[in-house]
């Protein structure tokens, strides 16, 4: 019973000294690196092939795919890197972290710790506190890393050695699917409790290389330790971006499909691993194979899932989108419009007819002075202007050549209708932003001619959106007229109380900024309203 306890307590202190050097080369190869890494993930992805190659070399270096992952996201994020892209890198970090188990099996297993890992320790340690803070201290802490990876792969291997003594693992071993499938879960709980892959692979491999389960068990653990860093990857994104939920996806998705793929075509994974151990005269041990098989199966994943990139780009793009995603995709234009003018325009003044809606509820929230607001109506601000963007793409890559003058005047009009909506938007957010008309002055004439303006313009979006067409001239040159009229009224008694010491002069000026944005806000979507129903009117006759 007590070597029992002793071997466990040696099994723990193995796994942490091995997770602990984990954490360290990560840490000290990434801070050396600097700004190379993100250098490289940020030139060298313009591809998905590229993004491939990437993620195999950084994750590699730095011996965690974690790292990698975070990094795409911020580069999705931030509009550097598209999903596309990225892909590319998600499945290379795949490929990239098996090289935890070929430092297991060609050096762990093989290594006199006093010879090598303790000297590198020490090595390490003299490096980082005589460098300061020059980038080669990092390296030296990456040493440290080094020695601790092979100590804790010694204890781990000395602590399997004990329980193959005194325990009889093989007879928990069994033919048939059910048996594949508890050593695949085995394999996942250990990546779900560490919350590391290296840590189980490296568990795994000195597991097998001890002789305590067998190859075909161990490889089923193997599966089932990359299926688990799947879990990693869904806790992080909780509550996190759509874009890092997309990544999150891909990966999941990848590692799903090579685990169900391999599980399959085991035996023919092992002939090939036998093929390749004798082309390059790898030893036939359960650690190299082990390894050999980890790598050869998340490459095989690779050539599986690569035709589907495009697809899975485009199924990702469409999930886990945020209302303001929602907004800003068009409804009406495509490429299946674009080929018929009469078609375009008619969708067009569709995709207009939106915009010119969500100014409306952009001008409308900051007329109502609904506080607190000010992030959301930024966030809607955006998705109109990601919209209009998209438009104005769409009415750009029109054939010119066959467009007739008539339908060439209704997009300018159009266009002219999109430019009057993200002005009048854009001064609204500016007053959201200011927040001077919230202010209490002590008179209250000007706090209530303040509040019948702000009103008055609100109601007065809202009846100019309901007019029926077609809209008449006079109409429209009316409505103009009797905004500017409000204005030069509102703004005499600001005058008049800034004269009359019935209100601070300073807070006086700022709200007479702000009137003025009013008036110009309202103007703009009068303006905007009146030139779409132009161009609906024209569609309808």
């Amino acid at each position: 019973m007590s070597q029992i306890v002793l071997n466990i307590g040696m099994l723990l202190g193995g796994l942490g000294l091995f997770m602990l050097a984990v954490g360290i080369i990560s840490d000290g190869l990434r801070l050396a690196a600097g700004k190379t890494l993100r250098h490289i993930l940020g030139r060298w992805t313009r591809s998905p092939l590229h993004g491939l190659a990437s993620g195999i070399a950084i994750t590699g270096i730095v011996q965690s795919s974690s790292a990698v992952t975070v990094a795409t996201i911020g580069f999705v994020n931030s509009g550097l890197m598209t999903l596309y892209q990225s892909l590319g890198v998600v499945f290379g970090a795949n490929v990239g972290t098996t090289m935890t188990g070929w430092l297991v099996a060609m050096i762990g297993f093989k290594l006199k710790i006093e010879l090598f890992a303790l000297p590198l320790i020490g090595i390490g340690m003299f490096v980082r506190l005589i460098a300061g803070q020059r980038r080669i201290a990092h390296l030296g802490w990456a040493l440290v890393g080094f020695g601790l990876f092979f100590i804790g792969i010694d204890v781990l291997r000395q602590a399997f050695e004990g329980f193959a003594s005194g325990i009889d693992f093989q007879q928990l071993s069994s033919d048939g699917p059910q048996a594949l499938l508890l050593f695949l879960g085995v394999g996942f709980l250990i990546t779900v409790l560490t919350q590391s892959s290296s840590a189980a692979i490296a568990i795994i491999l000195t597991a097998a290389g001890g002789g305590i389960i067998d190859l075909n068990d161990a490889a089923a653990m193997v599966i089932g330790a990359n299926l688990g860093t799947t879990s990693t990857a869904v806790i992080a994104v909780i509550g996190a971006t759509p874009n890092a939920k997309r990544v999150a996806a891909a990966h999941v998705f990848f590692n799903v499909i090579t685990a169900i793929v391999a599980l399959i075509i085991l035996p023919f994974i092992f002939w090939l691993i036998s093929l390749a151990g004798n082309v390059f005269s790898l030893k036939n041990t359960p650690e190299v194979t082990l390894a050999l098989f980890h790598t050869v199966f998340n490459i095989l994943g690779v050539v599986i899932i690569w035709p589907m990139l495009v697809w899975l780009s485009a199924f990702l793009e469409k999930r886990f989108m945020t209302h303001q995603e929602i907004e800003s995709k068009p409804k009406y234009i495509d490429k299946n419009v674009a080929v018929s003018p009469s078609l375009a325009l008619n969708a067009l003044s569709l995709e207009i007819d939106r915009i010119v809606g969500m100014s409306k509820s952009l001008i409308k929230a900051v007329l109502g002075q609904t506080k607190g607001t000010t992030l959301l109506l930024n966030e809607k601000y955006e998705a109109l202007e990601k919209l209009a963007n998209i438009t104005g793409e769409f009415i750009s890559k029109l054939e010119k050549g066959t467009l007739t003058s008539e339908v060439k005047t209704q997009l300018s009009t159009l266009i002219l209708a999109q430019q009057y909506s993200l002005s009048g938007a854009e001064s609204a957010l500016e007053i959201a932003k200011d927040q001077t008309l919230l202010q209490a002055t002590s008179d209250s004439h000007v706090s209530s001619t303040l509040e019948d303006y702000l009103a008055e313009m609100r109601g007065m979006i809202g009846q100019i959106s309901e007019q029926s067409l077609p809209i008449q001239d006079t109409d429209f040159d009316a409505n103009i007229q009797h905004v500017k009229n409000r204005y030069d009224e509102v703004k005499a008694i600001m005058l008049d109380a800034a004269v009359e010491s019935r209100a601070p002069i300073q807070t006086m000026m700022e709200v007479m900024d702000n009137i003025k944005k009013v008036q110009l806000m309202t103007e703009q979507y009068c303006k905007a309203n009146y030139q779409l129903n132009k161009v609906k009117t024209y569609l309808m006759s």
